[in-house]
């Protein structure tokens, strides 16, 4: 018996919180197109440092933060300034920081809940 084929089409990794609107409809998109998508529950299984730095670098530390959420305010850096390192660390060390959901599709990435992101990551992938 040989093992079951993988997925045809591009590997599309959702990062979020089962329990985030954004984070289901970026699944309810991808799953929509029948495409499969390995989702990653950032309550269970942190974002690795390596995969984080792959965002930063290409969307920017900024792009990444969830600046209008209620852990920013809590954590009061509302009234911070941080180059793109520090606000790096910050988003490594309080996830809850994080503009959910991360989306990559091969060397594509986006952040938040941007439909019109997700279909360019498809067209390019």
């Amino acid at each position: 018996m040989s093992p079951p084929a993988p997925p045809a089409g591009p590997l599309i990794q959702v990062f979020g919180r089962d329990d985030s609107a954004a984070t289901r409809a970026a699944e309810r998109f991808f799953k929509e197109r029948r495409l499969a998508i390995q989702f990653i529950d950032l309550r269970r299984k942190p974002i690795a440092a390596g995969e984080l730095r792959r965002f930063v670098e290409r969307l920017g530390a900024a792009a990444l933060a969830d600046t209008g959420g209620r852990a920013w305010t809590d954590a009061g850096l509302g009234y911070l300034r941080m180059d793109d390192a520090e606000l790096a660390e910050r988003l490594l060390a309080n996830q809850g920081l994080l503009l959910l959901p991360l989306v990559r599709v091969g060397n594509g990435f986006a952040a938040g809940r941007d439909e019109a992101a997700w279909k360019r990551l498809l067209s390019g992938a």
